[in-house]
């Protein structure tokens, strides 16, 4: 990986947690006001939707710091090493519970009537996505487990 796409990702990734921390400083609090203004029968929703919203950023700012370690080992040549496998099941760990999250919006929305029941279908199926990145990235945690092995195996011929 060249330098200029280090570089690169590692701006995308600063601007994303910048960006993630605004979400949690900023606009949370602000969701927080504006949900007390719901009407008396859908003043359940306040408590769960904050608690999901600020879980699910939390689960993203954790997959950004992973994918950083992991950029800077695969800048310093050590990504086909087992430390690797400790970020790579972080992440996969942090779309697993990013994908809980969501059901869980869709179980706190589908009683009642405070959204359409398209909608909870809707974010089923966002529900489902986000599992399937987790097994995409389950998938490319064995590709790295493969490339190991051979990587170690090629090292005791040479």
């Amino acid at each position: 990986m060249g330098k200029l796409t280090v570089l690169a990702l590692r701006a995308v990734l600063g601007v994303l947690l910048a960006g993630s921390v605004f979400v949690e400083a900023v606009m949370v609090p602000l969701l927080a006001i504006d949900l007390r203004e719901l009407a008396p029968e859908y003043a359940y929703l306040r408590t769960p939707l904050l608690t999901i919203m600020f879980l699910g950023v939390v689960a993203f700012q954790v997959v950004l710091v992973c994918v950083w370690r992991l950029v800077t080992m695969v800048r310093r040549g050590t990504v086909f090493s087992h430390a690797a496998f400790r970020y790579v099941d972080v992440v996969t760990g942090a779309f697993v519970a990013a994908a809980l999250l969501v059901f869980a919006l869709a179980v706190v929305l589908a009683p009642g009537e405070a959204v359409a029941p398209g909608i909870v279908l809707l974010i089923c199926g966002v529900s489902l996505a986000v599992l399937g990145v987790a097994l995409v990235v389950l998938v490319l945690r064995m590709l790295l487990a493969q490339a190991t092995r051979m990587q170690a195996e090629l090292a005791e011929v040479i």
